[in-house]
């Protein structure tokens, strides 16, 4: 129930941004442009580096969120922006698109306001982030000739909460804010944690075990495109798809079940 009302929430702001973005690409490209809330990752789309934002509400709504842009995308969108190739996304480059999503965040700002009361938003550019236990909405916009364009959204546990609380109902907010303030994860944040991916499980019978070998093949519970899962302690707190980051293996997260923040409040 929780997790529904999170998601829910979440898509409230994640569509009243989806608009404001499609407006304020509208006006920096000067061609109609649409954004729209997805049910799922555009995982396909999303290739290349990461470009993010970090929005930092404060007012009527507290916390953070971060936007997440991949290169090749926003680089189409840049070069469309000035009416000439671009093939480096650069720091003005950056700098245009922060503005591009200020514009957005200031007028969902404003189309949010009468349920949770004035909002205000201070956007930033951010590298090397890890978004590990944050609720993600996915989006996707397009406009003119270009590609369509996925985006995710990474809402923070406090801004969840924000959210998530009923509206107008200060001490609602101001109840999950105490609880998280309790908690104190902040003296903790550096402390090591062991997380384990799981791709499938099976259960064999003692006997079978024993006949293990060099060359045994073990069918697991899981078909080859279901999720993999994320465990902290034996919990599931992320799925996503396997990928392979410097022949390495790695977890794209595509679901958060509920902020991570729940496992160690509750």
């Amino acid at each position: 129930m929780e997790n529904k009302t999170n998601n829910q929430a979440a898509r409230i702001f994640a569509g009243a941004f989806a608009q404001a973005l499609a407006e304020a690409l509208t006006q920096a490209a000067s061609d109609p442009w649409k954004a729209t809330v997805l049910d799922t990752p555009d995982l396909a789309k999303s290739v290349g580096q990461s470009i993010h934002f970090r929005l930092t509400l404060s007012g009527g709504l507290r916390g953070e969120c971060f936007v997440e842009f991949n290169e090749p995308q926003v680089t189409e969108l840049a070069a469309s922006i000035l009416g000439r190739p671009i093939s480096v996304f650069g720091a003005e480059h950056q700098e245009a698109l922060a503005k591009i999503v200020s514009s957005a965040m200031s007028d969902a700002g404003g189309s949010l306001s009468a349920r949770y009361g004035e909002i205000e938003c201070k956007v930033q550019p951010v590298e090397g982030l890890a978004f590990g236990g944050m609720f993600v909405v996915p989006l996707s916009a397009s406009g003119g000739s270009q590609s369509a364009m996925p985006i995710l959204l990474y809402f923070d546990a406090q801004l969840l909460a924000a959210l998530s609380a009923q509206p107008n109902s200060k001490s609602g907010a101001e109840s999950e804010t105490a609880a998280i303030d309790l908690a104190n994860l902040k003296l903790v944040m550096d402390v090591d944690l062991n997380v384990s991916l799981r791709f499938g499980q099976r259960q064999l019978p003692l006997r079978e075990v024993l006949e293990l070998a060099s060359g045994s093949v073990i069918e697991l519970d899981r078909q080859v495109d279901d999720p993999v899962e994320l465990l902290l302690d034996g919990k599931v707190i992320a799925r996503g798809e396997a990928v392979i980051v410097d022949g390495n293996y790695g977890l794209r997260v595509t679901e958060i079940p509920q902020p991570i923040a729940s496992h160690f409040l509750h």
